[in-house]
């Protein structure tokens, strides 16, 4: 396991009793470099969506529970947030929870001659994820996908 997903890994477990106690569910965390700075970022949700205040007492909990445990080598900055309404769908349960949804989805190398496509997340499985489209489903490999998303209509 990379230093990375351990230090995700870790958050997550001080993270579930927490949320649990704030009423809200565990979206995402990463910890990622952004130029010179890290970051660690907390998504969380909740079915009539988060609100300042939760992300503030979850927030507070976690920079505590963080600073007891104390397994980051490197300052970070710590975010704790909604994960937005074109939520990127990284895990199952994100896919699961959002199928028959529109999605944008977008590949590392053009497909047809295109690398961004919309339509309703119909299935996936371990190996892909299929779109339906106007003109039919299209079936992509896991491994070809830069990005799948809830797509946001204003």
């Amino acid at each position: 396991m990379s230093r990375k997903e351990t230090y995700e890994s870790r958050t997550e477990e001080l993270l579930e009793p927490i949320a649990e106690a704030a009423g809200v569910e565990i979206y995402d965390v990463e910890y990622v470099k952004e130029g010179s700075s890290y970051y660690l970022r907390a998504y969380i949700d909740k079915p009539e969506g988060v609100n300042i205040n939760d992300c503030e007492r979850v927030s507070r909990a976690l920079s505590d529970a963080l600073d007891e445990k104390d397994f980051i080598a490197e300052a970070y900055i710590l975010e704790v947030s909604s994960p937005g309404l074109g939520r990127a769908l990284k895990k199952d349960k994100h896919l699961k929870r959002s199928l028959g949804e529109q999605v944008e989805l977008k590949t590392y190398k053009p497909i047809e001659k295109c690398r961004e496509f919309q339509g309703i997340l119909k299935a996936f499985d371990e190996n892909s994820v299929t779109i339906e489209m106007q003109g039919g489903d299209l079936v992509f490999a896991r491994g070809d996908i830069a990005l799948i998303r809830l797509a946001v209509d204003f």
